[in-house]
């Protein structure tokens, strides 16, 4: 595994760097400015957080998590968004950032490590079992 440092993004031009990486998971943000904006607001609204990982000087892995307390798990780490670039999938950035979440977590108290993972992500599917994550339970969504 690559050894790599994780750094939150904090301020405006750390999450515009960030975008290029989340943008091959979130297709549906167009710009570095939508982005940052609603970065903001998750901020401002339920804590989330971003974190990202470097090659070369550039982002190329990111993750966007919360911590909160649920009814259901306790409080828990929720991770809502997790991408590597293409290009540099299976050298361990991910898995850096998924091991400084779950570190975080324990220490900030929390009880349960939670994320959702499309269907059609099979890939990403190996990875998470991988790590020991277990599929727990089915999400059901419906637009509006």
């Amino acid at each position: 595994m690559q050894s790599s440092t994780v750094r939150q993004a904090d301020t405006d031009a750390d999450i515009r760097r960030v975008y290029p990486v989340m943008a091959e998971l979130r297709t549906h943000i167009k710009s570095a400015d939508e982005f940052l904006a609603r970065v903001r607001r998750q901020q401002a609204g339920s804590g989330w957080r971003l974190i990202y990982v470097e090659d070369a000087g550039a982002p190329v892995a990111a993750a966007g998590f919360r911590i909160s307390e649920w009814l259901a798990w306790g409080k828990a780490l929720y991770v809502d968004d997790l991408i590597c670039l293409e290009s540099h999938r299976g050298q361990g950035f991910a898995e850096a950032l998924m091991a400084w979440m779950e570190d975080l977590a324990r220490k900030e108290g929390c009880a349960q490590f939670h994320l959702d993972s499309g269907t059609h992500r099979l890939a990403a599917h190996r990875f998470y079992h991988r790590l020991k994550l277990g599929i727990t339970s089915f999400h059901f969504q419906k637009n509006l």
